[in-house]
């Protein structure tokens, strides 16, 4: 089964608007054809964005609670892993590079353009497109 990391932005993407390529992810993920691993560190960032008073009007305190707890529920978690290292130029990105190397997922989804410019040696970042694209092309494949 594959196997990623979507960061914080990537989620929250998913869960705000039904289109677009984020929201496609989650759609796969549901449909079972992808495995998303996540961290106790990045559930609790989901957890404490989602809650900012911005989100009100696009989704109520029940619904992040309803998809903090289908994220919980049905993702892989794995252990935060060591952000001792420097990865990104962004300090808090740190985590989520950690997270992806620890797990040994195949592919860490993000939009952010300190996690794109990762060295790709150390784990694959792949934009929600790029991402959709693989799977699409793992897929054709199986």
């Amino acid at each position: 089964m594959i196997r990623a990391v979507l960061d914080t932005g990537v989620l929250i993407a998913a869960v705000l608007s039904a289109n677009g390529a984020p929201a496609e992810l989650l759609r796969l993920w549901l449909d079972g054809v992808f495995e998303i691993v996540v961290s106790e560190k990045l559930l609790s960032e989901l957890d404490r964005v989602l809650r900012r008073p911005k989100f009100r009007p696009y989704l109520s305190l029940r619904e992040v609670e309803r998809y903090l707890e289908l994220l919980s529920r049905w993702t892989e978690q794995a252990s935060d892993g060591s952000a001792d290292l420097s990865y990104t130029s962004d300090p808090n990105d740190d985590y989520l590079v950690a997270l992806a190397v620890s797990a040994k997922v195949d592919f860490l989804v993000s939009g952010d353009k300190h996690l794109l410019e990762v060295e790709h040696s150390v784990v694959s970042v792949l934009s929600p497109r790029q991402a959709l694209e693989l799977l699409s092309e793992w897929n054709r494949r199986s």
